[in-house]
Order: C-alpha cells, then sequence, then structure tokens
C-alpha cells in the first residue's frame, strides 16, 4: 500500500468504476486493474468489489474493509508527515529559490 493505491482506492470510492477512477487519476484501465488485483490478493479480504456489465451497467466498490485499510494508511501518512515536518523544512530551506542561478 502507497499514496497512489491509496489515491485509485479513493478515486475509485468517488466515481463508483475502476476505469472512471484511472481516468480521473491520468492512468490506464489496465494500470489500475493491476493495483486493484493486487491489492486484493494482497490482504485478507479484497479491497475492491467488481460488477460485471450488462443490463444494469458494472462498476466497482471499495469495501468496507478496503475503507478500514484506507483510514488505516491515512493515519499512517499523517504521523509519519508530522513526525518529519520540522526536518522537511529544513531540507526545503536549503533549496535554492526558483528562477535564480
Amino acid at each position: 500500500m502507497g499514496p497512489g493505491k491509496a489515491d485509485l482506492l479513493e478515486a475509485i470510492d468517488r466515481v463508483g468504476s475502476i476505469s472512471a477512477g484511472a481516468r480521473e487519476m491520468g492512468m490506464s484501465y489496465k494500470r489500475a486493474w493491476d493495483l486493484v488485483d493486487t491489492m486484493n490478493r494482497c490482504f485478507k479480504q479484497p479491497l475492491v468489489a467488481t460488477a460485471t456489465g450488462g443490463s444494469h451497467g458494472g462498476g466497482a466498490h471499495v469495501t468496507e474493509f478496503g475503507h478500514d485499510v484506507l483510514r488505516r494508511y491515512r493515519a499512517m501518512e499523517c504521523k509519519a508527515n508530522d513526525c518529519v515536518s520540522a526536518e522537511l523544512h529544513e531540507l526545503i530551506s536549503l533549496l535554492s529559490p526558483f528562477g535564480e542561478d
């Protein structure tokens, strides 16, 4: 799990499909499907459930388990960001201003 996969889960949750989520992120459907497949295989339960097309259309949704994983990941991300905030500001202060040589 990483920021890209978390962003993809959020996109799928917003739009209700893997293909639309991929489009929203500027990613190919194949890449998005591969990421979803990897996440579903790596966790104890699927993070995304899919429905095949037909008269009612297909689609995908983030499962309750997926929402829990996403919530936990975002919480870890916030804690990590808080821990390195001071060092990040110090690192940024070492950058040269844009446009100057």
